[in-house]
Parts: C-alpha cells; structure tokens; sequence
C-alpha cells in the first residue's frame, strides 16, 4: 500500500503553532495549488489544501513561512472524522508533511532555503532560480 503526497504551492495564511499538552509543536497552514488543467472557461482552478506540521519542522514552518511563500510539502494523506458543535459527524482531509521545502527565496535573494535553513541539493526538483518559472505575487489567487 502506498500513501504518498508531493504539493507545491502557495500558503494562504501564516503558519499557526501549537504545543500538545506533552509539549510537542505541531503546526498548521493551508496551502494553494493550482491544477495542471484549465476549467471550461478557460481559467485554472486552485485546490487549498490542509497542511500539519509536527515537531521541530512545525517550529521552523511557523518562524520562516508566510503567507505567500512559496513551499513544498511531502507528505501522507489523512482523513479523519469528528464530531461538529451541531452534534454532526464530519470528515476533514489533511496532509501530514514528513518534510517540508521553503521555495522562496530570502529577503536578501539569496536562493531557495530548506526548512533546516540549508539550501536544497542541486539537483532537487524544486529548486528556485533562473531556469525555473516561478509564479508572481501578482499570479495569487488569494
């Protein structure tokens, strides 16, 4: 069985951190992804996708991402089921990140940085440069 879910896209919001009652970070954020195909009219549509977070990548996810960082996520998909004010059953999909990529380069223009604060290995799929289109604040659908 495989459960295996690779997004790159854009946040929509800061990063929220939270600590369990144990005192485990883990984070939260949303994360816009546009689709490989365009809509009868013409137009891509963009999915916002869930995203937690958990341990030290949490506390770097909510001290280097922003709303509108671009970033990579690695991840698995959970569904799980709760029960609303309502007294309703409800299921909430999310993806659990096992490792987490900042695409956007720094405020200095230095190049793309991981969530540890290295630059990514050279020949990583999601590096940021010249080569590489890179969608524009102004390409944001939030």
């Amino acid at each position: 069985m495989l459960n295996r879910v690779v997004l790159i896209g854009r946040l929509t919001r800061d990063p929220e951190l939270r600590f369990t009652q144990s005192g485990i970070a883990v984070a939260t954020f949303t994360l816009a992804v546009d689709r490989n195909f365009k809509n009868a009219s013409g137009e891509r549509e963009t999915d916002f996708i869930d995203i937690v977070v958990w341990r030290q990548q949490a506390e770097h996810c909510a001290n280097y991402l922003s709303k509108g960082k671009l970033a990579a996520v690695d991840g698995s998909l959970r569904i799980r089921t709760y029960e609303a004010q309502d007294g309703s059953k409800r299921k909430a999909a999310e993806v659990v990140a096992d490792s987490v990529r900042f695409l956007s380069p720094k405020d200095s223009g230095s190049p793309s940085v991981s969530a540890y604060g290295a630059p990514p290995p050279e020949a990583s799929p999601f590096e940021v440069g010249p080569d590489r289109d890179m969608v524009g604040d102004d390409d944001l659908p939030f």
